[in-house]
């Protein structure tokens, strides 16, 4: 079976190798030169646009940064369905705003091509290691069909239901990090600032309903001042951005998401949009005066 695969970015790139690992034929297109002609060494075939890739593939991955990056590539000049049929599936991976992911698939079905979405969680690590968590919606026939192919890159792969689900899967899971690193940044910064060791607190309520694997992914982090980047704050904003509109697209109040929003947009402001998001706990130690990293 011949992948098409659009999107060979920090996550496409090594979720496409691995496509090729699992015994499947490729078919890639990318703006970068250097990322194409790697895959040809690798013995993948080359499209130049979504169309040209939907005459090589029927089954057509794509990994984008937003929303208006998949509409483009799948409704656009170009695009898929310029030359997709009814034997065309479209799995869109890239994490967008869900009510965009059920208007393209909308769009596609007036043309009989199948789309379900199914982004993805773990970041560039879990990328390159193939144990990624997917989360899917659409046609559960689809689904099932294309689940082999799926765990080519993943660890983990869950139906979650219709078309759009995929990415309310996703956009909950960045709900609840980023209000659960914004919650340990705050409770360390408070922890020094009332005179006791932030990295003892730490230890001591780790291991009790405190704790989380968000807390021991990011506390280490924010104790040594490092923020180098797993997950940036440009894309956690850009995630927040597409839960806002979905929530106010079903009258739905999120305030706690709305407060993390702001947050990140101050960190932002101070040049941070490049760090990682445990770089939050810059905005705690700015407005309260310390600092929690420990002292050398």
């Amino acid at each position: 079976m011949k992948i098409g695969f659009i999107g060979l970015g920090i996550m496409g790139r090594p979720m496409a190798k691995n496509v090729m690992k699992a015994g499947y034929e490729l078919v890639v297109c990318t703006l970068e030169q250097p990322v194409i002609e790697e895959f040809k060494a690798l013995g993948a075939d080359v499209a130049k646009n979504g169309a040209e890739v939907a005459t090589k593939a029927d089954v057509i991955i794509t990994m984008l940064p937003n929303s208006p990056h998949v509409r483009a590539v799948c409704l656009g000049e170009g695009g898929i369905i310029e030359t997709g049929s009814e034997k065309t599936v479209v799995i869109d991976m890239s994490s967008i705003d869900p009510t965009e992911s059920k208007a393209i698939a909308a769009e596609l079905a007036k043309k009989g091509i199948d789309m379900i979405d199914c982004p993805v969680s773990g970041g560039e690590p879990k990328a390159i290691d193939g144990s990624l968590s997917v989360m899917c919606g659409g046609n559960k026939e689809t689904w099932d069909k294309y689940y082999d192919l799926l765990m080519s890159m993943a660890g983990s792969v869950v139906y979650v239901g219709p078309i759009g689900s995929g990415n309310v899967a996703k956009l909950a899971n960045q709900m609840v990090v980023a209000a659960n690193i914004g919650i340990v940044a705050e409770a360390l910064t408070f922890a020094k600032k009332a005179g006791t060791d932030p990295e003892l607190v730490y230890q001591a309520i780790r291991g009790g309903l405190a704790g989380s694997t968000v807390m021991d992914a990011k506390a280490p982090m924010m104790l040594a001042g490092n923020y180098k980047p797993g997950f940036r704050i440009n894309l956690h904003i850009k995630d927040l951005t597409n839960a806002l509109n979905a929530a106010h697209a079903i009258n739905m109040p999120v305030p706690m998401t709305a407060q993390m929003m702001e947050v990140m947009q101050e960190l932002a402001n101070h040049g941070e949009a490049g760090n990682d998001h445990s770089d939050i706990v810059k905005y705690y130690e700015r407005i309260s005066g310390t600092s929690v990293v420990k002292e050398q």
